[in-house]
């Protein structure tokens, strides 16, 4: 074990690999139940979670209802448990977990065409699956943000270790390590959802709503013509699984206007999250910054 982590890391680490070994759907459970307090506590997931629904409302058509936020923070819950098992040190069990791929032959066509290919996975259902069903069928970049803790990351790092894949800090060097394994016609992934600090992004709208949006992915286009794919692993219902969804990008992804770029961005991460709603996070304070410093910040 990774000589870097404390004992209370050691100790999280073995509890997660015996909560491993329990089933899908009783992880599910758990998590549900964890979302069920954060609905009962009243605290910073609940009134996240509801401002952003009422914000996106009128453009999503879904109602922010009570209902509808304590069926998102079920999953929310559902999230934190599922680590379990898919961190549970048994690649191929956790890959058996896969029930079916959907558009696998837009990623083949991308394979074939000598290009890179950036692979753009927002923050919905389990994107820590969909890591290890990318990585078992080439070989990846994966670009991270470190944990606020920094005694956190070897933990992370460690936990995610059966992955074969490059682990990239986002940070400084990481774009030029982006760049040349973009160039080469290699694959990397990003979460494409996270906000940026101010004036290292472009505002533009997400669900109808102006969001700082990370630059990086329609640089990374524009300058090394890679192929982009939007992807994520849908949570089936009673632990029965997931199922993977492979999307090409929107038009104008790759524009020199970032404007225009990142406003593709968005559109292609909302086609993702339309199709699993509820498992999206919405528990994140996606508008904090606004294009108007003088407007208010929504979740205050």
């Amino acid at each position: 074990m990774d000589s870097r982590l404390t004992w209370k890391l050691r100790l999280l680490f073995v509890g997660l690999r015996l909560a491993g070994k329990l089933p899908l759907w009783m992880l599910h459970r758990c998590g549900a139940l964890i979302g069920r307090f954060l609905w009962l506590a009243n605290g910073r997931s609940r009134l996240v979670t509801e401002r952003n629904l009422a914000l996106v409302q009128a453009a999503t058509g879904v109602a922010a209802t009570p209902t509808r936020a304590r069926a998102i923070l079920a999953e929310t819950g559902k999230s934190i448990t599922e680590v379990a098992r898919i961190w549970s040190g048994n690649p191929m069990a956790t890959l058996a977990l896969v029930r079916a791929v959907h558009g696998e032959e837009v990623l083949t066509a991308m394979r074939q065409n000598g290009r890179g290919l950036i692979v753009v996975a927002p923050h919905l259902g389990c994107w820590e699956l969909l890591n290890y069903w990318l990585a078992s069928r080439m070989t990846m970049s994966i670009v991270y943000r470190p944990p606020k803790r920094s005694t956190l990351e070897p933990f992370l790092l460690r936990a995610r270790g059966d992955l074969h894949v490059e682990q990239v800090r986002a940070e400084g060097p990481a774009v030029r390590t982006l760049y040349k394994r973009l160039q080469a016609g290699g694959a990397v992934g990003i979460l494409p959802d996270q906000q940026p600090r101010q004036g290292e992004g472009e505002f533009a709208p997400f669900f109808g709503v102006e969001a700082l949006t990370m630059v990086l992915v329609s640089r990374l286009a524009q300058r090394t013509n890679a192929n982009v794919l939007f992807t994520f692993a849908e949570r089936l219902p009673d632990g029965a699984g997931y199922d993977i969804h492979l999307r090409e990008a929107p038009d104008g992804i790759a524009d020199t206007d970032l404007r225009v770029a990142c406003s593709a961005l968005n559109r292609g991460v909302e086609d993702c999250v339309r199709s699993a709603f509820d498992q999206y996070q919405w528990h994140y304070k996606r508008y904090s910054l606004r294009p108007d410093m003088r407007v208010r910040n929504p979740y205050k």
